[in-house]
């Protein structure tokens, strides 16, 4: 399971919400690359792929392909405030390593 915090949550409600085109939810992912060799991909989508896991929370969906599922099992995805940039972050047991951006994982 990948849980949302409700910053997190109030994030992708905004985004949704304040979207030009239908979104149906927020697609994640994870895709080879970055400095520590796989990196976090997101972005709002219109539909689920047939091959993905759909988790729901407060009216909103998340779809997480198979190969990405088993990658992101157990991670929390925050949204922070800071005075360095606000972003999502991701607490993920799975990583063994990761860079100081935070944005990829080995």
């Amino acid at each position: 399971m990948i849980n949302l915090t409700d910053s997190a949550l109030n994030a992708v409600q905004t985004a949704i919400s304040s979207a030009a085109d239908p979104v149906d939810g927020l697609r994640i992912m994870v895709e080879a690359g970055g400095c520590a060799g796989y990196q976090y991909k997101m972005g709002l989508v219109r539909e689920a792929s047939p091959d993905d896991t759909v988790i729901e929370r407060s009216g909103v969906k998340v779809f997480i392909d198979n190969t990405s599922h088993e990658l992101l099992t157990g991670t929390t995805i925050d949204y922070v405030v800071a005075v360095q940039g606000s972003g999502f972050t991701f607490d993920n047991p799975n990583a063994q390593s990761s860079c100081s951006c935070g944005k990829s994982f080995g």
